[in-house]
């Protein structure tokens, strides 16, 4: 994709941290709405690898691989470096120096407010144990979103009170040194809780993932286990298929599906076993293209550098633009 002034669509911007290879959890949390989303905005994913070091320093000489795999994934899902600037935020420095400036118009006070840190402190048992960059978290990811004065940010509502931190940032900004940059709003991705194999929410430090591209054989591995009614102790005993993990996957990937297999879960008509072979079976065909067009830009890492390298390259064309906007807004340089 080029820079194109006569594009009017309105902007957004959206990452992942590469912490491994992607899971149904983000897929149905964010990956397949960003593919209907480029075909209706000017899109910039990113590759939030700064954004890993907050929490997990000791696995940095792992980002790099990781970065490269998400790339796979988002591709091979069907996010196209021609509709889409695609890139790793650590390759566009444009962020850090925004991340510094912006750093100034907040207090530490108002980031120990945040709703988000509070929980993470308590879900990570970090005690006192905070650095700088986990408390400024906020103020970097708002720096990755206004160095390409997004309009929308599709989030989570879990994620709006890091937003509203941003749009202060830009408020406070734009009152002190002119209107540079607009106030994104939120674009709530509404889905319910995805659960993993463990009927709890799918999430890699649980171990309950099952990867979008796992071959047929992990399929099934990953899915015979599976959580599914705990008071349906034999095949004869009817289900309650609205408790079932295996059921939610069911409506996710197989909807055409859905109807008669709580129909037969209630009836006690087909056992946990059977369901779940039929559903592996109907999940590989799912992701059958996504893997075939992952494979083949794995196949091909020149190409794979090429699409990185390029949209990195436009990326930081246009964070560069936004940076002399605030230069010369703010006097500097």
């Amino acid at each position: 994709m080029t820079a194109d002034p006569a594009d009017k669509r309105k902007i957004i911007l959206s990452g992942n941290r590469p912490t491994g290879r992607l899971h149904w959890g983000n897929y149905t949390g964010a990956l397949e709405n960003w593919v209907r989303l480029q075909d209706e905005y000017r899109c910039y994913f990113m590759v939030a690898d700064w954004h890993v070091l907050t929490t997990a320093l000791d696995k940095a000489d792992l980002i790099a691989h990781h970065s490269r795999e998400m790339f796979l994934d988002w591709l091979g899902a069907g996010l196209d470096p021609e509709k889409s600037v695609l890139f790793i935020q650590s390759q566009v420095k444009e962020h850090a120096e925004l991340y510094l400036l912006l750093a100034m118009l907040i207090s530490k006070g108002r980031l120990e407010r945040n709703p988000t840190f509070k929980e993470q402190i308590r879900d990570l048992n970090l005690g006192g144990e905070i650095s700088y960059g986990h408390l400024g978290y906020p103020v970097l990811q708002a720096a990755d979103i206004l160095a390409y004065r997004a309009h929308a940010v599709p989030v989570g509502e879990d994620q709006l009170p890091h937003l509203e931190l941003t749009r202060e940032m830009a408020r406070r900004f734009n009152r002190l040194f002119g209107d540079v940059f607009p106030e994104p709003e939120a674009l709530v991705t509404k889905f319910a809780r995805f659960p993993g194999t463990d009927g709890k929410r799918m999430s890699k430090s649980l171990g309950n993932t099952i990867e979008i591209a796992a071959s047929p054989e992990e399929i099934l591995e990953k899915i015979r286990p599976a959580y599914t009614d705990p008071a349906r102790l034999r095949r004869s005993d009817p289900g309650h298929p609205e408790v079932c993990a295996v059921y939610t996957w069911y409506r996710k990937f197989l909807p055409e599906e859905a109807e008669a297999t709580a129909a037969e879960c209630r009836s006690a008509g087909r056992g946990c076993v059977d369901c779940k072979l039929k559903l592996a079976a109907g999940v590989t065909a799912h992701f059958a293209p996504l893997r075939e067009r992952r494979e083949a830009f794995a196949a091909d890492p020149g190409k794979l550098d090429e699409i990185i390298a390029h949209g990195c390259e436009q990326a930081r064309a246009v964070a560069a633009g936004t940076m002399e906007e605030v230069h010369q807004a703010m006097g500097l340089g």
